[in-house]
């Protein structure tokens, strides 16, 4: 796990791993994640008084605005949701209301703080429900048997402590059985529990999305659970009776508190394509609700109360990422007081061929380790030569310059295309070794990529 007090030099490290370039974008979010480990240290006090120092990433689509936001919500273990503002509208029109994303981010929360619980009752669980398990196996027995007129047959029975030690002797060597793997084909019959929630459809306008999962809880509240006796094998009986535990010994109220925390304190949003709502000149028709859009988004970024589920939750200390190309619009198109609530600007920078070239070489989730792995599920050991992969490199930054500028993406459309015919043939391939040359590279890809009009829908 790691740590949540990295040093700034620590947390570009970390992001070098699996983001090329953009050094400065690195040391900004940097910055911004020891600003909160700092902001824990001061006076209680004043602590409310800092605000996060929200940042605004400008540069074209591929060239790592999500992945930075993405892994630094990794590192600090935070809630971390990633939005489209352009799917928002003002209220009155018909979209996604901006609260809706401070609910979408305590979901999250709300599963991130259950599965560590679960990891933590995990041992717990296990136990409770291999006892459970043996108790299917081996049902206990009903009480001594009695002759037709109710009256007990002392003398044909077997004594009382007897008969428990030979139930106790058998349940041992079940668990035995069991713990080595031997009754995997054993098939047991299990009560599953489900509740029948009726179907219900709301046509509702912006803000009231939240309306069907509210009544879908009430409803499921009110309907009695069901259950239903299904026949299954050992092994999935088992992990079935492990959730229910889980379930069970998991203290619902301290996750909610737990998750709500690590919304106020910890959480980060990313808002993408802000520059899509950025107004320029004169609002009419598509464009009437985009300033609306940012109004209704700066009390969310400023600082306020959001209504849940799960209970209020402050939005003072989110820290939100926001980003965009920005080609047609500017920051500053953004009404200003949204502007003064993104402090920090910082630019990515266009990547190069020698960016393309490390980014298929450097990082530890490479596209070129990414095909070697998925090959060798076949038996296959893929080689790409390093004239091969500079050739590659080369072809996705030419085809980025002459058509659309797509910048790390681009590489998924030339290596996919490179290696269809591979894919296709790997499971009746003969030879197990395969070699990428920068000749093979070329064998394939130069005819699409001299022909721009073709080019333009196949790289």
């Amino acid at each position: 796990m790691v740590r949540e007090y990295l040093t700034p030099r620590e947390i570009v490290s970390e992001l070098d791993k699996y983001i090329i370039g953009q050094k400065e974008a690195k040391r900004t979010v940097a910055i911004a994640l020891r600003n909160r480990w700092r902001r824990q240290q001061v006076p209680p006090d004043l602590r409310d008084e800092i605000a996060p120092k929200n940042i605004i990433m400008i540069g074209p689509t591929g060239v790592g605005k999500t992945e930075i936001a993405r892994r630094l919500a990794r590192l600090a273990e935070s809630p971390f949701l990633k939005v489209e503002v352009t799917k928002f509208t003002e209220v009155g029109y018909v979209g996604r209301d901006v609260e809706s994303m401070i609910r979408d981010l305590i979901e999250l929360a709300i599963n991130l703080v259950k599965s560590a619980e679960k990891k933590e009752v995990l041992a717990k669980a296990e136990e409770v429900a291999e006892e459970r398990l043996l108790d299917l196996l081996l049902p206990p027995k009903s009480g001594a048997a009695k002759s037709d007129d109710g009256e007990n047959l002392t003398n044909t029975s077997p004594s009382p402590e007897k008969a428990i030690g030979e139930t106790s002797s058998t349940r041992e060597k079940l668990r035995t059985l069991f713990r080595d793997g031997k009754l995997a084909e054993r098939y047991v019959d299990l009560e599953v529990t489900h509740r029948a929630i009726p179907t219900i459809e709301i046509f509702s306008n912006a803000g009231l999305e939240e309306m069907d999962l509210n009544l879908k809880d009430m409803f499921g509240n009110l309907f009695p659970k069901k259950t239903k006796q299904r026949k299954m094998k050992v092994p999935e009986a088992f992990q079935i009776l492990v959730q229910e535990e889980s379930q069970r010994l998991i203290d619902m109220d301290k996750v909610t508190e737990e998750a709500v925390r690590k919304v106020e304190q910890t959480g980060i949003i990313f808002l993408d394509e802000i520059d899509k709502i950025a107004a320029r000149g004169s609002s009419h028709g598509p464009d009437v609700s985009r300033e609306g859009v940012q109004r209704d988004l700066l009390p969310i970024v400023e600082g306020s109360t959001v209504t849940t589920k799960y209970g209020l939750v402050r939005t003072d200390h989110i820290l939100f990422i926001a980003s965009g190309a920005f080609h047609n619009a500017k920051p500053s198109d953004l009404i200003p007081e949204l502007q003064g609530r993104f402090p920090i600007r910082v630019e990515l920078n266009t990547l190069s061929e020698e960016d393309f070239f490390r980014i298929l070489t450097e990082p530890q989730s490479a596209l070129t380790t990414q095909y070697k792995e998925l090959m060798k599920t076949e038996g296959i050991d893929l080689v790409f030569t390093r004239e091969a992969v500079a050739e590659i490199a080369r072809t996705a930054y030419s085809v980025n310059q002459r058509t659309e500028n797509i910048g790390a993406r681009r590489l998924h459309t030339v290596i996919e295309k490179l290696l269809h015919d591979l894919s296709f043939e790997a499971p009746d391939m003969e030879a197990r070794e395969f070699v990428v040359t920068d000749e093979y590279v070329r064998s394939k890809l130069s005819a699409i990529e001299k022909d721009e009009d073709y080019s333009r829908y196949i790289l």
